[in-house]
């Protein structure tokens, strides 16, 4: 989860009128999501697109949409196993993909362009689904096809106790990851049952020992609040479990119960619509209970708050760019459901949360030949990107710098959301002096109602009328 991958609601909306906001509505960690892409009729080629862009600090990720199970909570783009050669067809089209992008990066006016990658990362789904010579395989084509020096940058990995086994943990730590995040969501194993989310505590601290002795830098641990069951007792019982590790870095998320995926479909015959909106209301006030808690003991035991769900120990090494925090567009996504940045388009291929739909559109990656063309994404102008700008930095615990926004864009936040930032400011969730805008305690605590409120009209209009599938 932490090389962010939760999803947004499209269903979900926000006012800065709003007298009363959900404190959980949507987990914005893109802007704008893909729900808000569409079909580019004109097919852009990529090195028009690429044309003058600033290529001397990209971001690289790499997407691997396979995974042993489907947790109950999750919406990612992931399918269950991969039958027969998927994966070697997956990896060859993710080659054939590097490559046309790669000659589009070199192609400038006829010359070679500047090219450096500052990070790397490798999601999904889960990448340790791969086996240890397919993982050497995906380091091949960020290094040899894509020119990223793996073992000169921050390289995160996402893994699942499940496949952090020691052998693929020596290919990660021997090709220069500096960062391994591992979902446990649960050390209690009723919870991880409840969250569909089939594991034993011994194989989670078996996996957690693996990785300790693979020596990667950083070792970042997923946890979940809000699960059915839990207590604030069990929620403890996970955090001090998570911290015997001293994990450099642990993530904190809330439990979103989204459409189509297995919670959903459960829940929604489950009850009348009234009961719904009473069990949301008591459920709202149990998972700001837990955050608090959670907050809190991070906090007392050395952990410094990053944003509403990461805490990062005080003596991390640190691991370039924080969640939100690059500013500028400039991301290679390789892989049918990563995507891609730059100034003024992000792209990437179609999106889905059902399973069948997500095979389908894996098949068609797959028996992809020209990755030539841009096919699927949204125009950014120079409204989005200060609505960008502004989430991205907002939702940073450290808030957005004054002048760095005025440097970019010649405007004060407040001149240009003027409604909205009043509106936080109203409720106690917002702060500024004369060089930070920066949510309070309680902002933070509400950074998934915050985030929507800032969506353009635009971009909640097309994430409403996208059809789900």
């Amino acid at each position: 989860m932490s090389t962010p991958q939760h999803l947004l609601d499209p269903t979900a909306t926000a006012t800065a009128t709003a007298t009363a906001p959900r404190p959980y509505q949507s987990y914005v960690y893109a802007y704008p999501h893909k729900t808000a892409y569409r079909p580019l009729t004109d097919r852009p080629e990529l090195r028009a697109l690429w044309a003058g862009e600033p290529k001397d600090a990209l971001s690289l990720y790499l997407h691997i949409p396979f995974c042993e199970v489907r947790c109950g909570f999750c919406n990612l783009f992931t399918r269950i196993g991969a039958p027969g050669e998927l994966t070697t067809r997956y990896l060859d089209a993710l080659d054939r993909q590097a490559t046309a992008v790669r000659d589009a990066l070199d192609e400038q006016g006829g010359a070679a362009a500047p090219l450096r990658f500052a990070n790397a990362a490798f999601g999904g789904g889960t990448p340790t689904y791969l086996e240890a010579a397919e993982l050497e395989r995906l380091c091949d084509i960020a290094e040899r096809r894509m020119g990223a020096d793996l073992r000169a940058i921050p390289l995160s990995v996402e893994a699942s106790p499940a496949t952090a086994t020691a052998d693929r943990l020596a290919v990660l730590a021997e090709r220069g990851a500096t960062r391994l995040s591992l979902g446990v969501q649960s050390f209690i194993d009723a919870e991880a049952r409840a969250a569909v989310r089939p594991q034993r505590r011994a194989d989670v601290d078996a996996a957690l020992g693996r990785i300790r002795d693979a020596r990667i830098p950083v070792l970042n641990i997923d946890l979940i609040y809000g699960i059915e069951g839990q207590t604030e007792d069990t929620w403890r019982t996970s955090l001090d479990a998570a911290l015997a590790w001293r994990p450099e870095e642990l993530y904190l998320y809330p439990l979103y119960v989204r459409p189509l995926t297995g919670l959903g479909k459960h829940g929604a015959a489950a009850s009348t619509a009234v009961d719904a909106a009473l069990a949301d209301r008591e459920w709202d006030e149990q998972r700001l209970r837990l955050y608090r808690q959670g907050r809190d003991h991070l906090v007392a035991e050395g952990y410094v708050q990053v944003s509403m769900r990461m805490f990062r120990r005080a003596d991390a090494p640190p691991q370039g760019a924080d969640d939100y925090a690059c500013q500028t567009d400039g991301m290679i996504g390789l892989g049918c459901g990563a995507r891609s940045y730059t100034s003024t388009l992000h792209y990437s291929f179609d999106y889905a949360v059902d399973l069948r739909e997500i095979r389908t559109i894996i098949d068609d990656y797959t028996a992809t030949e020209d990755f030539s063309r841009a096919v699927h994404g949204r125009r950014v102008d120079g409204a989005e990107a200060r609505r960008r700008h502004l989430l991205q930095s907002l939702l940073q615990a450290d808030g957005m710098q004054l002048a760095e926004y005025r440097k970019r864009f010649g405007t004060d936040p407040g001149e240009d959301f003027p409604a909205e930032l009043a509106g936080f400011a109203e409720r106690g969730w917002l702060e500024r002096d004369a060089a930070v805008l920066r949510l309070t305690p309680e902002g933070l605590a509400h950074s998934d109602a915050i985030g929507p409120v800032l969506f353009s009209p635009e971009v909640r209009a097309a994430m409403a009328a996208y059809e789900l599938k």
